[in-house]
C-alpha cells in the first residue's frame, strides 16, 4: 500500500451537556446544527476514507441523521474528545491507517486544512501525532490554546497561559492549537488507556497526556483561520461568517 492508499478516518467527537454552551453541537446556524456543518466540511475532503459523528446522547443522533451524517455511539463518561474517538474507533469494522479527530464546536473548519494535515502525516509516519498550528495575535485568551516546537516542529509544550514568558523580548504572534489532530492508530490507543497525567490535569489540556508519556507529535503551521464555537460569542461571530463562507455554499443546499 503507498502512503496514498492510506485508509484515514475522520472522528467528530461531540457532546450533548457542554459546560460553557449547553447543547452547543445542535444549535442551528443558517439551519443546519453545529456539529452537522463540521462534519459536512470534513466530507469535503479529498484524503479522508470515511467520517462518522462521535456523539453521547440519542437526541445528537437523530437529528443529524436527518442531514445525512454517519453515527456511532459513544459513552457519556469520557473525559475528552480523544478518549471518545478511541472507542468510536474501536466500534468501527474496517481498519484505517490514520485516524483524524476533527473538533466538533469548529463549524468553519477548512476541509482544505484537514487535508494538509492528514498529507503531512503521510509523509511523517515517524509522528505519531501530528498537531497544526495558526498564527494569532491573541494573547490573553485562556480558551486558545498556545504551542511551542522545537527546531524541527516537534511540540515542547502546550499551555493555555501565555508562552513564551515575555522576560527580555516580545512577540507578535503566537502558534494556535488548531482542532484537526491526526493520529496512528497505536498511539491513540496508548493515550486512551493511559490515565491523566500532571500536567494535563492542571492545565486541562488532553495532548499534554500524550508529551506526559512520552508519544512524539510533530506540528506544521497553516495558513487561514478557525476558531471553535466555545461560549456565545463565538456562535454568533460564527453565525455571521457562514453567511458568505466558500464551503457553505457547497453543502447547503
Amino acid at each position: 500500500m503507498t502512503k496514498k492508499d492510506l485508509n484515514v478516518i475522520g472522528l467528530i467527537p461531540t457532546r450533548l451537556n457542554s459546560e460553557r454552551l449547553p447543547q452547543k453541537a445542535l444549535m442551528p446556524i443558517n439551519g443546519i446544527p453545529l456539529v452537522v456543518h463540521t462534519y459536512k466540511r470534513a466530507k469535503l475532503c479529498k484524503t479522508i476514507t470515511d467520517v462518522f459523528i462521535c456523539c453521547d446522547d440519542k437526541k445528537i443522533s437523530k437529528v443529524v441523521k436527518k442531514f445525512g451524517a454517519k453515527v456511532i455511539m459513544t459513552s457519556k463518561h469520557h473525559q475528552n474528545g480523544t478518549e471518545r474517538i478511541f472507542e468510536a474507533y474501536k466500534k468501527t469494522s474496517k481498519k484505517y491507517d490514520l485516524i483524524v479527530d476533527i473538533q466538533g464546536d469548529e463549524p468553519l473548519v477548512s476541509p482544505y486544512h484537514i487535508d494538509q494535515v492528514v498529507d503531512f502525516h503521510k509523509k511523517n509516519l515517524g509522528a505519531d501525532i501530528i498537531l497544526p498550528t495558526l498564527k494569532v495575535k491573541s494573547k490573553n485568551n485562556t480558551n486558545i490554546i498556545k504551542v511551542i516546537k522545537n527546531v524541527k516542529n516537534y511540540v515542547l509544550y502546550l499551555s493555555r497561559g501565555n508562552i513564551p514568558f515575555e522576560y527580555k523580548g516580545s512577540t507578535k504572534n503566537i502558534d494556535k492549537h488548531l482542532s484537526i489532530i491526526s493520529f496512528l492508530p497505536n498511539a491513540l490507543e496508548k493515550f486512551s488507556m493511559h490515565e491523566k497525567t500532571p500536567l494535563e490535569k492542571i492545565e486541562d489540556i488532553e495532548l499534554l497526556r500524550a508529551l506526559e508519556i512520552g508519544l512524539r507529535i510533530k506540528s506544521l503551521t497553516l495558513k487561514g483561520d478557525s476558531f471553535s464555537v466555545d461560549v456565545l460569542k463565538d456562535f454568533e461571530r460564527a453565525s455571521k461568517r457562514m453567511i458568505n463562507d466558500k464551503f457553505f455554499k457547497l453543502y447547503k443546499s
